[in-house]
């Protein structure tokens, strides 16, 4: 198989949060800091995903970073300029803001990779669907994404769903849910403030 390289999720403008959420706290530590901890010791290479205008960025500044060639398609713009960058690897990609990311998760995700699949990833478990961003990505996947935004299809999932791909059930309940907004951050904190057990759930 292709080596695999980690990509986290970090150049969004964060609109409906009203502030930077990789540069949010939990638990003490940056959400980037965090990702960019579980995921490195994981991968061959580790890189985190921004615009341009965030390379001197003091929160990003410190990891290998690659820069988005495009604003304009959302997130499949950092999976695309990865793919560009090294177009002959596999990549992990992982949204920044998943406070509640575990071990767990990320070792069942690399665990199911398998040969003849496009891509490996969890199965949402708000709409039953792939989560895009805690997934595994090969060539051909991330060479699907690119024909597809080309037709003006941007969504990465779309790509996921085209492809031939492992998708997995949730591992740790609730570790994929990500936070956009000042009152999910104010729940999340109170769940991370309570202690809930995250063990892999066979």
């Amino acid at each position: 198989m292709k080596p695999l390289y980690g990509l986290v999720l970090a150049g969004g403008v964060s609109s409906r949060m009203g502030q930077d959420k990789a540069a949010l706290v939990y638990e003490g530590r940056p959400q980037l800091d965090r990702a960019f901890s579980l995921l490195a010791p994981r991968v061959s290479r580790c890189f985190v995903s921004l615009r341009k205008d965030q390379k001197t960025d003091v929160v990003r500044s410190i990891y290998p970073g690659i820069a988005d060639r495009s604003q304009a398609i959302g997130p499949a713009a950092g999976l695309l300029a990865a793919h560009e960058e090294y177009p002959d690897v596999a990549w992990l990609a992982l949204a920044c803001d998943l406070p509640f990311l575990d071990d767990a998760t990320l070792d069942a995700l690399i665990a199911a990779r398998r040969e003849g699949c496009t891509a490996v990833a969890f199965r949402s478990e708000h709409d039953g669907l792939p989560e895009p961003f805690c997934t595994i990505w090969e060539p051909e996947a991330l060479e699907m994404l690119s024909r597809q935004v080309a037709s003006g299809r941007v969504a990465p999932r779309q790509a996921l769903i085209n492809g031939v791909m492992a998708l997995l059930p949730a591992c740790t309940p609730g570790a994929l849910d990500n936070i956009n907004t000042p009152e999910e951050r104010r729940q999340a904190e109170l769940r991370l403030a309570g202690g809930q057990d995250q063990t892999c759930q066979e």
